[in-house]
Order: C-alpha cells, then structure tokens, then sequence
C-alpha cells in the first residue's frame, strides 16, 4: 500500500514539474534566432482568439451597441471584421517570438535575454494551465499561459 501510495506522490510530481520543463524547452528556443524552434510550443489560433476577446470587449467599451443600420453599429461591423484580418497577419510566430524575448530582456536586462531569469512567478491556474509571470509585478510585467493539449503544454495567451 505505501508502494502505491509513493507512486501517486511521484505521478503527481512529475506532472507538476512537466510544464516547467516545457518553459525550458521554450527558454532554449528562444535563445535562437530562427522563430520557428517556438513552433511546437506555441499554439497561434488561441493567442489570436485571447487577442480578439481582448480587441473586442475594448470595442464594446468604446463602441456601445446601437440600433441596426446606425452608423456606430456600421463602425463596430467594420471594426470587427478588419480586426480579424489584422490578427492574422499580425500575430505570428515571429511576432511571438519578438514578443517574449523583448519582455525577458526588459525583465532581465540581459542580452541575449534568457526566458528563466526573468520569471518572476509560475503557478497553475487550472489543473491543466500554468501562468508565467515575466517581470515583476506592476513594473511592465508580460504575462504568459501555458495551457495543456492532450499531451503537450503549448502557449495560448501572451498578456501584455
């Protein structure tokens, strides 16, 4: 019975250090200068999708909704539909790649910039999501979640 009982604690081990070794595996990528190394561990129509629920609720906030066929409601159409398009082509692999090796060297003010000296703070949210915080708190940190997919933890959100 203690033999099965140390074989739960070491499973549960394993699977809270797992995506910590994913944020080494994503360290070492960035190290590099080609984006595509990030590739397996970035899941891009996810971050696109947090990027619009972001995009969106600012639209609302600025925007309110109105009567069809006003011109604010035209706008918000407009908005939402170019909106999307600028998402597809704005957000990329390079583009994430871009995005978390600028915030590890403002974190760390290192160049090359490694991603494990400038987290600040990883806990999960969920049983299948980890929060990495890069920076400290309140002084321009990024934000970053991992969340898992079946058997890998990939990138899913880059929270400015």
């Amino acid at each position: 019975m203690r033999f099965i009982g140390y074989l739960l604690l070491l499973a549960l081990l394993g699977y809270g250090l797992w995506p910590f070794w994913v944020v080494y595996r994503i360290d070492d990528r960035l190290a590099e200068l080609d984006a595509r190394g990030l590739a397996p561990y970035v899941d891009l129509p996810a971050i696109r999708a947090n990027y619009k629920a972001r995009l969106d609720a600012d639209v609302n906030a600025l925007l309110p909704a109105t009567d069809p066929g006003k011109v604010l409601d035209w706008l918000r159409q407009n908005i939402d539909q170019l909106g999307d398009a600028a998402l597809e082509q704005a957000i990329t692999l390079p583009w994430v790649h871009q995005r978390l090796r600028e915030a590890v060297s403002t974190a760390t003010g290192q160049s090359p910039a490694y991603l494990i000296a400038g987290v600040d703070y990883a806990f999960f949210e969920r049983h299948d999501r980890l929060l990495i915080r890069i920076g400290k708190l309140g002084l321009g940190e990024t934000h970053v979640r991992l969340t898992r997919e079946g058997r890998e933890w990939r990138i899913t959100d880059i929270i400015p």
